[in-house]
């Protein structure tokens, strides 16, 4: 924003957004860790992540650099859809932690009765709205690669572990894999 000098109204709310967001994960990787994160790699896989990851910077540069001003109205669906995706996503990921802390095995209840990955719908709203706020397609697309590439080969490898468990069958059946119902 310094850089470019632009302090409008779109860049402080993707500031507001993302720096929140970006706390609140903090916050809650202290309360309920994901072992996901708790795994070691090796230098080669950090650089790796580290580029992959910095593609969630091309939103931001777009939207301060090119000077454009998201109107008020995407605004608002923006930041609703954070908000919806914040709660999706912490709220299912901290259920998933203390039910499988005090009752391991397969979890029916609460935000996976209907919906098996939650905590990817709710990251997905969130960057979504990272990218309407930028009006540019860019972001769209580095979102559908991650994905693509990232969270639905994860979302089929939790799905093959899941199988394990003999409910598993009824629950495929009554859950949607990404969206309740579907």
């Amino acid at each position: 924003m310094f850089i470019y000098h632009n302090f409008t109204l779109g860049p402080w709310v993707y500031l507001a957004l993302h720096g929140t967001y970006g706390i609140l994960w903090l916050l809650k990787d202290q309360l309920s860790p994901d072992k996901q994160w708790e795994q070691e790699v090796s230098i080669p896989q950090m650089i790796f992540i580290f580029l992959i990851v910095s593609l969630y910077w091309v939103a931001p540069f777009i939207l301060i650099s090119s000077g454009t001003v998201p109107p008020i109205p995407l605004i608002a669906v923006a930041i609703s859809l954070n908000i919806f995706g914040v709660f999706l996503h912490f709220a299912s990921d901290t259920q998933k932690f203390y039910t499988l802390k005090y009752q391991p095995g397969l979890i029916t209840e609460g935000f996976f009765a209907r919906c098996r990955n939650t905590n990817y719908l709710g990251e997905i709203l969130i960057y979504t709205s990272f990218a309407l706020l930028t009006q540019h397609w860019l972001p769209f697309l580095i979102l559908g690669g991650f994905f693509t590439f990232i969270f639905l080969p994860n979302m089929r490898k939790k799905d093959q572990s899941l199988s394990r468990y003999s409910e598993f069958d009824d629950y495929k059946n009554n859950s949607g894999f990404l969206f309740p119902g579907f």
